[in-house]
């Protein structure tokens, strides 16, 4: 079962763009990690997927629910 799925996930703050659609599929039992420069939208991303922050365009499924319709 896939654990972690975005689709097109995407942030932005005024005219800066945080996270620009995001695609990426995590399976039950594997590990991910987020690696960048300061900047690139890591925390942003993990924000969302806690749904501190509201996306604003795209959607995240975990474990099949997604975070814009029961976040």
């Amino acid at each position: 079962m896939t654990a972690v799925q975005t689709l097109d996930l995407q942030k932005k703050f005024k005219d800066k763009t945080a996270v620009d659609g995001l695609n990426l599929s995590v399976e039950e039992g594997e590990l991910l990690a987020l690696l960048g420069v300061n900047g690139a939208g890591k925390t942003t991303t993990i924000r969302m997927l806690c749904c501190l922050s509201k996306p604003t365009a795209g959607d995240a499924l975990l474990l099949g629910k997604s975070i814009r319709k029961e976040p």
